[in-house]
């Protein structure tokens, strides 16, 4: 094990403390400091070095004999059997933020991974630089990149990154979420095409979109959420004659009778709910509502919140398929629809 050994296991991270600890042990067996035959510490020893309780690292050692990598010997402690699995396929996702569709993608990216590798979690933030500063770490460490290319400059422009994108070599990249503009074609993964999807979902609603006066999308500032996704609305509003409007968040001025809200954000969501509720406007009659991005609470939220949503599962999976060579390595669109519920 390292001799440093402070702030190794990360309590913030989204990776159970049990399967870094897993991880750890993997590593050292596959730099060949832990051999066949060779003791590891035990648990005594791995809950004092790491500050982490004998129940976490008994559930690692668990794991490791589950894998076959390690064995108990009564009294004497626990030696690696095989390094055979510890040569599994190495991946890092690169993500821009932590959300409850991140975490989709990232549990289904193990799910259809299985045994076959191991995979690490970093967050860049939207941030060129800490994006570069991961890249400089890790370029060499693992066998695939995934990444989601979400960036902004100082002054909160959306920019590519390509300059260090490019960086990795192509065999190893995998671009998830969204593509990198202008080289849409160049890498593998899956993506949303944010302007198109909106339009087409909206599309496949319109019969039941008619019966509202305006359509209001409410597109918070601050550059978490793709610019395309404008385009693509005020794209669908002007083909189909809809008065339209833009807001960045949800007032305290009184919801109108006829007005659609396409919302982004789960505040705004909450809110209109509310503001609708408090003024007795019926929703799927007087007023509308579309959620971007669908989650099991929307279901079942006021009877039931329509939803435009990709299918974030879907996604996991193929880049999963992409990394096992069971699915080619090309440019994939992410399928994208419409769900209707009672709120329009």
């Amino acid at each position: 094990m390292l001799t440093d050994k402070s702030d190794i296991i990360k309590s913030e991270s989204r990776i159970p403390k049990y399967l870094q600890v897993v991880n750890l042990v993997l590593e050292d067996i596959e730099s060949g400091r832990f051999k066949i035959g060779d003791r590891i510490p035990s648990i005594n020893e791995m809950s004092f070095d790491f500050l982490l309780s004998r129940d976490t690292v008994e559930k690692a050692y668990k794991e490791l004999r589950e894998r076959g990598m390690i064995t108990s010997v009564r009294g004497k402690g626990f030696y690696v059997t095989s390094t055979n699995k510890a040569n599994r396929i190495k991946v890092l996702l690169l993500f821009n933020k932590l959300s409850s569709y991140k975490k989709t993608i990232y549990y289904s990216i193990l799910e259809n991974l299985g045994d076959e590798a191991t995979v690490d979690i970093q967050i860049h933030h939207y941030n060129k630089a800490l994006f570069e500063n991961l890249l400089e770490k890790s370029l060499h460490e693992y066998h695939y990149f995934v990444l989601a290319p979400h960036f902004f400059d100082e002054e909160g422009h959306a920019e590519t990154a390509y300059d260090l994108i490019k960086q990795i070599p192509k065999e190893k990249l995998l671009i998830i979420d969204r593509s990198v503009k202008g080289h849409e074609n160049d890498f593998p993964g899956v993506f949303q095409d944010f302007a198109r999807d909106i339009f087409e979902a909206l599309e496949s609603g319109l019969s039941h979109l008619k019966k509202y006066n305006r359509l209001i999308l409410v597109f918070p500032g601050g550059g978490q959420y793709p610019p395309e996704i404008v385009d693509g609305f005020k794209r669908f509003c002007f083909f189909n004659e809809f008065e339209n409007l833009i807001l960045d968040g949800i007032d305290e001025s009184p919801l109108e009778k006829g007005d659609l809200y396409l919302m982004l954000s789960e505040t705004d969501l909450v809110n209109v709910i509310k503001k609708s509720r408090a003024q007795g406007l019926i929703l799927g009659q007087e007023i509308g509502i579309i959620s971007y991005n669908d989650t099991p609470l929307k279901e079942i939220l006021a009877e039931g919140i329509t939803t435009i949503s990709t299918d974030f599962e879907h996604m996991g999976k193929v880049i999963a398929k992409q990394i096992l060579g069971s699915e080619d390595k090309v440019p994939l669109k992410n399928p994208f629809h419409l769900k209707l519920r009672k709120s329009i």
